[in-house]
């Protein structure tokens, strides 16, 4: 039987991470012993979280999807504490509309390195300075779905773990490997065999159909943050520019929406 406690103290410390923890708190949460916290959003992406192994420390869900949407985590983990009330009384508490009835605080797990996540793999996303969850979140969707076997982001990138990219990600981020690497990525990765791939709008490219691209026995798709791109150092040093084509004037694409044109075309 779940662990139900009511809401009837919105003040109570344990309600906390939800209500009034920034998510840059909820990162450091545990320093120096631990790897901090992060909040789930929805059944969905709750679930995927437990299936990969990350460990609730408890739940926030509107009182009537105990027996519902939320019934089948909360029987996974029957010690774990589930404050409920009604939906108005969750977003006054919360600030926002939860989806479907349901959030979990959880631990983070220490991140692989760049080795370990690259280990074997042929494809790979890597993501410089992308700052925007709602992006990051995107791109994990596509990474996942569309072929790539891990995802490496710059020390400048959002995290994955931030509410708004789990929930975009529709809990992807639970499902690919990835990591956070400092400025010494692209040499470590050249030094594991991969041929790096900048996504640019540059005039001197590659066609991103080019069998010479495709032929490529191990490849990393590296793309920019949002507006200004890539840094003009780190296409001089990789290996290719690659550019989508575009039509009827249209310079570019949001770098969401050309992760998944080039995840398809090179994750194949």
């Amino acid at each position: 039987m779940a662990n139900i406690i009511e809401i009837t103290d919105f003040s109570s410390p344990q309600l906390d991470v939800y209500a009034r923890l920034s998510e840059n708190q909820l990162l450091h949460y545990n320093e120096p012993h631990g790897d901090g916290l992060f909040i789930a959003e929805s059944p969905n992406v709750i679930m995927r979280a437990i299936s990969a192994g990350y460990v609730p420390l408890s739940f926030l869900v509107e009182d009537k999807h105990t027996e519902t949407q939320a019934k089948e985590i909360l029987s996974l983990c029957p010690d774990v504490p589930v404050y409920t009330a009604a939906f108005d009384v969750l977003a006054q508490l919360t600030g926002f509309k939860l989806t479907r009835g349901m959030l979990s605080a959880m631990q983070r797990k220490p991140l692989p390195s760049l080795e370990e996540i690259c280990r074997d793999k042929r494809r790979i996303a890597v993501l410089e300075n992308v700052m925007n969850p709602t992006n990051i979140g995107a791109i994990f969707r596509s990474a996942a779905a569309l072929g790539m076997d891990a995802v490496v982001l710059t020390e400048g990138c959002s995290n994955p773990l931030y509410r708004r990219a789990g929930r975009v990600s529709m809990g992807t981020v639970f499902q690919i490997p990835w990591t956070f690497a400092d400025q010494s990525w692209l040499c470590r990765l050249k030094d594991m065999g991969f041929r790096t791939a900048a996504m640019a709008l540059c005039d001197n490219t590659v066609d991103i159909d080019s069998p010479q691209l495709m032929a490529e026995e191990k490849l990393a798709i590296v793309m920019g943050t949002e507006g200004d791109g890539l840094a003009l150092q780190t296409i001089a040093d990789c290996d290719y520019t690659v550019k989508i084509p575009m039509a009827h004037g249209v310079d570019s694409l949001n770098v969401a929406a050309a992760s998944a044109v080039a995840f398809w075309q090179l994750g194949r």
